[in-house]
């Protein structure tokens, strides 16, 4: 399969600004995806898609990347992920390169992704003919959805149904949620729009790689892990 790998690593963050190029244990946030993607075996090209030229700077410094400027009018905080994707493949296109299989789009918020990961996400795509492959992981079970509560007048009450004795761990189902590290989706199913087709399937990721940055705290939390 040839596979578009997509890094988007935009300059607004309104929770923790300047994120993507803030230095995290002596790197740039986003440094840590590109070189997980630099390291993977199966993605055929890799793009860096930003409106920072700091991050596209940092692209700059690995050699067979494409760095591409986003537009501003696809740069805002509500701008859907399928127009950067749809942007990509129109430059790379007019670039003369070949028609690809799939996107895979590496986030540049998850520091703790490894190429495996990636190539891993791409195989499992490539394997079960699905529409998309995501990276997963599972649900702390105090988290699990069978626990969660609303206030009524003081009164807690379950949110969904009753635990009905089901508290620890071996008595509730694995529950999983897509991490934010890698998608890999069909070219088909970006034609039509998508990002995530009808039949998703999901890579798992342990729950120490699977920190996901969007404010203070998780930064903190990174921190601690690289650092201890």
């Amino acid at each position: 399969m040839r596979i578009l790998a997509i890094i988007p690593a935009r300059a607004g963050s309104q929770r923790l600004p300047g994120k993507n190029w803030r230095l995290l244990a002596g790197r740039p946030l986003a440094d840590y995806a590109m070189a997980a993607a630099n390291e993977a075996a199966l993605l055929t090209d890799i793009v860096v898609n930003s409106d920072s030229e700091e991050v596209l700077a940092l692209g700059h410094g690995y050699a067979n990347f494409h760095c591409i400027p986003r537009p501003a009018a696809l740069s805002t905080e509500r701008s859907p992920a399928i127009d950067y994707v749809t942007h990509t493949l129109a430059c790379m296109e007019a670039m003369g390169k070949p028609a690809y299989d799939a996107v895979a789009i590496i986030q540049p918020t998850s520091p703790f992704t490894l190429a495996a990961d990636i190539d891993a996400t791409v195989a499992l795509l490539a394997e079960s003919g699905a529409d998309t492959a995501v990276s997963i992981t599972e649900i702390p079970h105090d988290l699990n959805p069978l626990k969660l509560k609303v206030l009524r007048e003081e009164r807690l009450e379950p949110y969904f149904e009753p635990e009905a004795g089901r508290m620890a761990a071996h008595d509730l189902p694995k529950v999983y949620i897509r991490n934010g590290a890698v998608y890999v989706t069909t070219l088909e199913t970006i034609r039509n729009g998508e990002i995530i087709g009808p039949d998703c399937r999901g890579y798992l990721m342990p729950r120490e790689r699977s920190v996901d940055i969007n404010d203070a705290f998780d930064w903190r939390l990174a921190e601690f892990l690289l650092l201890g």
